[in-house]
């Protein structure tokens, strides 16, 4: 008898449980009926645009959501949707969007142009110049898609790429469309003010005890260009010496700026006063070139002439630069290439620098002020780096490695090797 009333009791408890599976099963289907879209798509569109037009940008985004739940490839729906989240600033969400859209039909223009400026205004000129690429292949001459090519092309070209400058975003945000409340809002993610750290420390295989080179910084971005104040602190040659300087970027004219400098140190060091100046000028065909001067002024002042042509070639950065320093021997020489390889802007990206020669601008820091030889030294060098930023762009950090083959200053003809390591970290502010 026990046995066949566990048996029985078996058979209940099944029963229960599929009845409980089958009545949470049609309880969820249900609700997923009563949540599936019904009505007329154009008009619930109609109604989110009007909605997000008014301030009632989470209503009209979660009306959007539910015509896609019946209508996915309702284009215009996810386009505007994707517009909405890069107003508020969600431009992963919105790339995500556009991609679902262009992955479908890459023959909408209006799509491809508002995801070109989802990654301008989210400070991502090198995305936004990759995307105008691939959408000039299916428009390849039209004047909108031509023109934002142009400007993420000039967004690239930035101060801080060729000179240093602050990062900050990079291109102005249109005005078509969006929102007087929404364009405050991007204004507000600007970070115009940077703090920065960074350190070096470069080991000689004979001669020299290693010499360390660290720098405090913090910049700001003005509408009239980039202010940089700066404090070298070095340990080299068994002594401490500190050097104070500022670096302007003012803005002359549209593809055209200076870079201005001055340093002043009361140490061995450093030259007593130092200062320069140069003039950038953009070119045709993402060309840009300079020209400028530096002087080091110690019992005597010496001066060296630079200049730079930089080519801007999509996401890569090549730039050459010379260095001139005439004196009692004759006109000293040196030289350095650089490249770099930008994934999303500025912040980001990996580089390599080759030079020969040695200049007072670059080299002050190895030797004694007054010795006239080190101007006239071989050198070659070759380092490689690697800078990263986080997704907020707040932080940003670089790493470089390098190695220098170099005459020994008092015993010409003679050589050392110097290994050396930088480190740097940057945080923006508003």
């Amino acid at each position: 008898m026990s046995n066949h009333i566990k048996s029985e009791y078996k058979n209940f408890r099944k029963i229960y449980i599929f009845l409980i599976v089958t009545l949470f099963s049609g309880t969820f289907l249900m609700i997923g009926q009563e949540k599936a879209f019904k009505g007329d798509p154009d008009v619930s569109f109609k109604t989110a645009r009007d909605l997000a037009f008014s301030k009632n940008r989470k209503q009209a985004q979660d009306t959007l959501l539910h015509i896609l739940t019946k209508y996915p490839d309702y284009h215009d729906v996810r386009e505007f949707l994707a517009s909405t989240y890069a107003w508020d600033g969600n431009y992963e969400k919105a790339r995500a969007e556009f991609q679902k859209i262009l992955g479908k039909d890459s023959k909408r223009k209006t799509t491809w142009a508002a995801a070109i400026k989802n990654e301008m205004w989210a400070d991502n000129p090198f995305l936004a110049l990759k995307l105008s690429q691939k959408a000039l292949k299916h428009f390849p001459k039209d004047t909108e898609i031509l023109n934002l090519q142009k400007s993420a092309q000039e967004s690239t070209m930035l101060p801080t790429v060729a000179a240093g400058a602050v990062q900050t975003i990079s291109s102005k945000i249109p005005n078509d469309s969006i929102p007087k409340e929404t364009k405050s809002n991007l204004e507000k993610t600007v970070r115009n003010n940077t703090i920065g750290v960074s350190s070096e420390i470069d080991i000689y295989s004979e001669v020299y005890d290693p010499m360390i080179y660290n720098a405090i910084k913090y910049g700001r971005q003005t509408k009239y260009g980039s202010i940089i104040a700066r404090a070298n602190i070095d340990r080299r040659l068994g002594e401490y010496g500190t050097q104070f300087e500022v670096d302007l970027y003012p803005k002359i004219a549209k593809g055209m700026y200076a870079y201005l400098n001055f340093g002043v140190s009361g140490s061995d060091l450093f030259p007593d006063y130092r200062y320069g100046a140069e003039i950038f000028k953009s070119l045709p065909k993402s060309f840009e070139a300079s020209i400028g001067l530096r002087a080091l002024q110690y019992d005597t002042t010496t001066m060296i002439y630079t200049g730079s042509v930089t080519w801007y070639n999509g996401n890569n950065y090549w730039s050459f630069r010379p260095y001139f320093t005439p004196g009692d021997n004759g006109l000293s020489t040196s030289g350095t290439l650089s490249f770099r390889k930008y994934r999303s802007d500025a912040d980001n990206y990996f580089g390599i620098n080759a030079g020969i020669g040695i200049s007072p601008e670059l080299n002050q820091n190895y030797f004694y002020a007054n010795d006239k030889r080190i101007v006239n030294l071989k050198s070659q060098k070759l380092n490689v780096g690697y800078y990263f930023s986080t997704s907020n762009k707040q932080n940003a950090w670089g790493a470089q490695l390098g190695i220098i083959h170099q005459e020994i200053p008092f015993d010409q003809g003679n050589f050392f090797w110097i290994s050396t390591l930088s480190l740097s970290w940057e945080i923006r502010f508003r």
